[in-house]
């Protein structure tokens, strides 16, 4: 067994949600008033009105998600860094991308770019079912500790290039993709379900990167549609 084999397998945590216990709803959550003015301000105000997406962002503990030395900084309206280079994305860009998405209960989603592992728990309490890939393993495990940690178990963490999405459980309602891509890769289009949507970056490094919404229809045909301005971080490939 090849090491790169042997990580893969090690990082393919799988973790359920279960709505009867939800960990941090409660007033009693020091951090609840906080993430109510968040979703007040930074993402209701902004236009984000899907109910699932705005509960999710009041319940799921961004704190949990964030770099220890930024705790202060949990909910505040900017990504922040999580090492490696990369981030965890801004409040409204997490609810505005999981909000186009349409998402119901019972949805089977992918994501790409596990990262901190924030996004997936935003998804877990709205779906039924969330995968997430992250490229580098450091945060891949991170991810999955975080998310097991918080709580939620029905998310399957894998270290392993996004590129190729996750064969093994397509198709898909929806897939989020939290880096930049010079081009949407063909192998996700392929594994979105008819009637599926995708969100993902679009632009090259030096390049303006668009938000780009893919809605394949019930007969299979695909179309796009530029949402907004974006700065994300760079599609990692192997």
């Amino acid at each position: 067994m090849t090491l790169k084999f042997f990580i893969k397998i090690l990082f393919i945590t799988s973790f359920a949600f279960n709505a009867g216990d939800v960990l941090y709803s409660s007033e009693k959550d020091e951090y609840y008033r906080e993430r109510k003015e968040m979703v007040q301000t930074q993402i209701k105000e902004r236009g984000v009105h899907d109910e699932l997406t705005l509960e999710a962002m009041r319940e799921v503990p961004r704190h949990k998600f964030v770099p220890s030395n930024l705790l202060s900084e949990a909910y505040s309206d900017r990504p922040l860094p999580i090492g490696h280079g990369q981030t965890i994305s801004q409040p409204y860009i997490v609810a505005l991308m999981t909000s186009l998405l349409e998402l119901s209960p019972g949805d089977r989603v992918l994501e790409i770019g596990a990262g901190s592992g924030y996004q997936a728990a935003v998804l877990a309490p709205i779906c039924s079912e969330v995968y997430t890939i992250e490229i580098i393993p450091e945060l891949a495990k991170g991810a999955a500790e975080a998310l097991e940690n918080a709580g939620y178990e029905n998310v399957k963490v894998k270290n392993a290039d996004g590129y190729y999405g996750w064969e093994e459980h397509a198709p898909y309602d929806g897939i989020v993709v939290t880096a930049a891509a010079s081009y949407i890769p063909p192998d996700l289009i392929r594994q979105l379900k008819p009637g599926g949507q995708m969100v993902i970056p679009v632009g090259g490094a030096f390049q303006t990167q668009r938000l780009m919404l893919v809605r394949k229809d019930e007969e299979g045909e695909v179309s796009s549609e530029s949402v907004l301005p974006v700065r994300f971080v760079p599609f990692i490939r192997e």
